[in-house]
């Protein structure tokens, strides 16, 4: 498992991945697709898996059975779409998890 990279979303966010060698997830706009990528992510024991923004409510609840433990460690990013928030709210929960604040909260 160590050094094992995924990444998961559409085929234009995972291409920069691909050249750099890691192993990816293309996927289109069904959640059936979506949620059986996710799961062969979580048999193929990844320690980074990276998911697009726009794709990641979809896999929510498969990627939350893995929150408590050390890995893999998912990291929800935005892409070139209108953001929703829920980059920001799983990287607000993530820091809460590790800091016991939540840095992110709005004033």
């Amino acid at each position: 498992m160590e050094g094992k990279i995924a990444v998961l979303g559409d085929t234009d966010f995972v291409m920069p991945f691909s050249a750099l060698g890691v192993d990816t997830y293309p996927v289109g706009r069904t959640t059936e697709q979506i949620t059986e990528s996710a799961g062969k992510i979580m048999e193929g024991k990844y320690a980074l898996v990276v998911v697009a923004q726009n794709v990641a409510p979809a896999v929510q609840e498969i990627f939350s059975a893995y929150e408590k433990v050390p890995t893999p460690c998912i990291v929800v990013v935005p892409f070139t779409i209108e953001s929703k928030g829920f980059a920001t709210q799983a990287l607000a929960e993530v820091l809460k998890m590790a800091t016991g604040i939540n840095i992110l909260q709005n004033s």
